[in-house]
């Protein structure tokens, strides 16, 4: 008996062209099943900016207050973008704001002390970074002591380095006219529209491309009225913001004039948009995250976990350093201080408040941009309103705390949907 096979010629199925309605219902249904982002982050930003905006309309409003956001949260930003990655394993680092201080003395004995120029003192404060960060790594990845026992003890040995290295107590000036820059000079006003619209269009065209991709692959993706909200909505933010920093701040324009991006600003974006496509377009990002969410699955997988987990000691420790230069450029001089304080505190807040999870596996280097942020709002706002440090403290705490119970809160609902 003979059989004979039947073939079906008829049309394949075709993907549904995706609508504006369905990406809202997919993305409602994600933050019911836990996935929130960086949701909270960026509502709270919102609402602190409303109530000090109604509190202190002609203070915190102001385009000098606005630069002054900028750079006041610099420091703290961008060692929350490198603590981003130790906590994307469950780690954690409370050493980066005294490493970030004995960075910055060695950069200022480098340009002050021996006289050398300023970009052997910046090479040598990053090299300091990468250094103490292999240390770190190596202790907590190959001999097995954890990383909150072995940062402690970096906390306090970094502090009594930078207090030898400032020669117990004496502050040490930093006077190099490119360094101060950094925190303390602004773009020309064209040269800031030029950056925003060259961000704007590279963002459009990786979007675009992105789509395109997808499309011809036969993936879900988002509809173009989507993609035109988003870089619309970014041409919107960054040419206000550009418009609001390019306006004269200076008091008295004939003695100086003050007006521009600070150059800090642009310097955010550039190791925004690095670490953004190392953890997100590359395997190393991949196997971050993979460590992050199951460290055994990763290592059966035959992915290097303690390769992974020395490297992000390193870029922490790394980022430090550069948080470490950008607190002695504003201050203009390193002392004992310099890294110490709240800076620690302030960093993994910052991390943390912007959505990246302390338990592992979840978050973004934007994180940390939004976590600073709120950082700087409620630092700025509150002492425009004349509250105590004490009362900053407190709120400030209170946010972490809240910030850190979503992200519980999240982890429970997801786990209880399956949406991990």
């Amino acid at each position: 008996m003979t059989t004979t096979a039947v073939r079906n010629d008829g049309p394949a199925a075709v993907t549904p062209a995706p609508t504006v309605g369905g990406h809202v219902r997919n993305y409602l249904s994600r933050v019911r099943g836990g996935d929130v982002g960086a949701l909270p982050a960026v509502l709270g930003l919102i609402v602190l900016c409303t109530v000090f905006a109604v509190m202190r309309p002609s203070s915190f409003l102001s385009a000098g207050n606005f630069a002054n956001l900028f750079t006041q949260g610099a420091a703290v930003t961008l060692i929350a973008m490198g603590l981003v990655f130790v906590l994307l394993l469950g780690e954690i680092d409370l050493s980066a704001g005294f490493a970030s201080g004995v960075c910055a003395a060695v950069l200022a004995n480098v340009v002050t002390v021996l006289g050398h120029p300023w970009w052997v003192a910046v090479l040598a404060a990053v090299a300091t970074g990468l250094v103490i960060g292999t240390s770190l790594g190596l202790l907590v990845a190959k001999i097995g002591i954890p990383s909150f026992v072995v940062t402690l003890a970096g906390f306090l040995a970094f502090q009594g380095i930078v207090l030898m290295l400032v020669k117990d107590g004496t502050n040490i000036s930093v006077r190099d006219e490119t360094l101060v820059a950094i925190a303390n000079r602004n773009l020309a006003p064209t040269l800031g529209w030029a950056l925003a619209a060259l961000a704007v269009i590279g963002y459009g065209a990786v979007q675009l491309l992105r789509h395109r991709n997808r499309v011809a692959r036969g993936l879900i993706t988002d509809p173009i009225a989507v993609l035109a909200l988003r870089i619309g909505g970014l041409a919107v933010i960054l040419g206000t913001a550009v418009y609001v920093l390019n306006l004269e701040r200076s008091r008295n324009v004939l003695v100086v004039s003050l007006k521009g991006v600070p150059i800090v600003v642009p310097v955010i974006a550039v190791l925004l948009i690095i670490w953004t496509f190392v953890l997100q377009r590359t395997s190393y990002g991949r196997h971050i995250y993979a460590v992050g969410g199951n460290r055994e699955a990763a290592r059966r997988a035959g992915i290097g976990v303690d390769r992974i987990r020395i490297s992000v000691f390193v870029i922490c420790s790394a980022m430090a350093a550069i948080g470490g230069i950008v607190a002695a450029s504003r201050a203009n001089s390193v002392d004992p201080n310099t890294g110490g304080s709240n800076v620690l505190l302030y960093a993994v807040g910052a991390a943390v408040i912007g959505g990246t999870s302390l338990f592992g596996g979840k978050g973004r280097v934007l994180d940390a941009v939004l976590g600073g942020a709120v950082v700087a709002v409620i630092e700025n706002g509150m002492g425009l309103m004349g509250y105590s440090a004490g009362v900053k403290y407190v709120v400030t705490g209170v946010v972490l705390l809240l910030a850190a119970s979503v992200d519980a809160l999240s982890r429970r609902r997801a786990a209880a949907t399956g949406t991990r």
